[in-house]
């Protein structure tokens, strides 16, 4: 292996670097998408950290903002529960028919 990595002509490696420098890219551009579809871009999430006790540190206006977000969120969550659990529910039956 060594003796053939030595009979490449001089310059090779940059080829294996752009290589690389591009599977970098095309995997950036991969996750940023699923940020994206997955709500991970989200810049309320930084209200899901408080709760009730913080309201004396906030203006009421990002109290109620929290509060909002809050709710938002749960409800999300609820909904990918169930999502989830119907999957498995189909998952589990689809084995069971086998």
């Amino acid at each position: 292996m060594m003796q053939w990595l030595q009979s490449l002509p001089d310059g090779w490696t940059i080829y294996l670097w752009l290589v690389f420098a591009g599977g970098l890219l095309v995997l950036s551009i991969i996750f940023m998408r699923w940020g994206a579809k997955n709500m991970q871009f989200d810049e309320d999430i930084k209200y899901v950290i408080f709760n009730d006790d913080d309201k004396d540190n906030m203006q009421p206006e990002e109290f109620n903002k929290m509060q909002a977000v809050k709710a938002e969120q749960y409800a999300l969550r609820e909904k990918f529960l169930k999502e989830k659990a119907a999957r498995v529910a189909a998952r589990q039956e689809q084995h069971a028919k086998r």
